[in-house]
């Protein structure tokens, strides 16, 4: 009996261990990486939409734009071909969100830094305040490689239009007139073919950590 009781736990180790080792191949093959969204209008809160983009459900792209950035240098989407980027939007005298989204920018380039592949973008929502002087003041006081990170003005209404109906990311007011805009905390994670691959909270810095794991998984993607 005795015998028996030791060929028995014997025999229960090695299936275990057997187990074990068909339960790890299976969880690895079942958790295959995913490929991020691919971000369409129809997919994002109507707030943040413009109205004639609301319910487009493919081909949404970064449209084109001419900006000027901290250095008074014309910024345009040939700066950022090839490159995954980070977008955001902004302004310098904001005293909320602002300075604990800058504060995470930083983070993140300071991450990327010696990345070729991804670079920084933000647009300021006031640039009848944002001139590229007070850009550059920003830039310096809060770290900015000018390699890496685009802080950029220019016409409103390109500003607007870049906010609403490409990126996705900013409230209309609704009743200050027809350029008017409340930024949000998000920060958009765009890919080389100019897709948006993800929304984080730039206040949040899990949000950021998950930023960054993602930017990791679309440089594998491309």
């Amino acid at each position: 009996m005795l015998s028996f009781f030791k060929v028995y736990r014997k025999f229960a180790i090695v299936f275990g261990i057997i187990s074990i080792i068909i339960i790890s191949l299976i969880y690895r093959t079942l958790n295959v990486y995913q490929p991020l969204p691919v971000y369409q209008p129809a997919m994002v809160s109507t707030d943040l939409v413009d109205s004639t983009l609301q319910y487009k459900k493919k081909y949404h792209k970064i449209a084109d734009f001419s900006l000027a950035n901290q250095n008074g240098d014309t910024i345009t989407q040939e700066d950022y071909d090839g490159k995954i980027y980070v977008a955001d939007f902004f302004f310098t005298t904001c005293q909320t969100i602002c300075p604990i989204m800058t504060d995470h920018m930083v983070s993140i380039q300071n991450e990327i830094l010696d990345d070729d592949e991804v670079m920084l973008l933000s647009h300021t929502v006031t640039p009848e305040i944002d001139s590229v002087a007070q850009l550059k003041r920003y830039a310096i006081e809060k770290g900015v490689f000018d390699s890496k990170w685009n802080l950029v003005t220019g016409e409103k209404k390109q500003i607007y239009d870049l906010a609403r109906k490409s990126y996705l990311a900013v409230k209309d007011i609704g009743d200050g007139g027809p350029f008017d805009m409340i930024h949000t905390e998000n920060f958009m994670l765009i890919d080389k073919k100019r897709q948006i691959r993800g929304f984080y909270d730039g206040t949040d810095a899990e949000d950021m950590e998950k930023l960054l794991d993602d930017i990791a998984h679309l440089k594998k993607e491309e």
